[in-house]
């Protein structure tokens, strides 16, 4: 028998379990066969199935700890015995904000590491959003900058203290500055011109550039 095969007859032959839903809020408590072991994704989907609940929102508690999809990129299982007690809890919808549906512009907040990740990234995610609880917009600085910029960052702080003892903070601060306006100046392509003019050939300036020079050629021509 191969493994796989052995794998599908241990899961239909997993042993059903009788749990308790007690619901936040008026609804009473109801109850659900499902199998002793089984994964909290496929938990909170026959839950939100079966008393027609929105799954994005729903939140489940058992042995008072919450349950979590996914761990260091990994499906979670959980062992439920009969009579379990697990409450759900469905978070409320925000409020809408000047008559606009802000939902699409949460989900452009939250930060979802890509399933491509290696294995260390997806540890120190789980670490930093679950154990130290950081927002979304400080994990998406963390983990979209480059090992280059990481260890640029890593140097700038061992610096600096030299730099404090010597009492060239203001002038490394300032030095630090300019160094960040230089490197992100990007290069112009062949053909490109600048909206300042000092910066092209001949210091030609874009068309419909307003200066000086054109306001007295316009009044001179009477267009004012």
């Amino acid at each position: 028998m191969s493994f796989e095969s052995g794998m599908v007859m241990e899961e239909h032959d997993s042993e059903k379990v009788e749990i308790v839903l007690r619901t936040i809020g008026p609804a009473r408590p109801s109850r659900l066969l499902v199998s002793s072991s089984i994964k909290v994704r496929d938990l909170r989907r026959l839950i939100a199935g079966n008393d027609n609940l929105q799954i994005d929102n729903l939140s489940l508690i058992l042995r008072g700890s919450a349950l979590y999809d996914m761990k260091n990129g990994d499906d979670v299982y959980i062992q439920l015995n009969d009579g379990d007690c697990l409450i759900v809890a469905v978070k409320p919808k925000p409020p809408v904000k000047d008559g606009y549906d802000n939902d699409d512009e949460d989900e452009d907040l939250k930060f979802r590491l890509p399933q491509s990740s290696s294995w260390w990234k997806k540890r120190l995610y789980t670490f930093l959003h679950d154990n130290l609880k950081l927002p979304d917009i400080l994990l998406m600085v963390i983990f979209t900058l480059s090992l280059k910029a990481w260890l640029l960052i890593i140097l700038w702080f061992i610096l600096a203290p030299v730099a404090h003892r010597w009492d060239l903070g203001p002038l490394y601060i300032l030095t630090t500055g300019f160094c960040l306006i230089l490197f992100n100046l990007g290069k112009r392509q062949a053909g490109d011109i600048s909206a300042y003019s000092i910066f092209n050939e001949d210091f030609r300036e874009l068309p419909g550039t307003l200066n000086a020079d054109r306001l007295d050629r316009d009044i001179r021509a009477g267009q004012f």
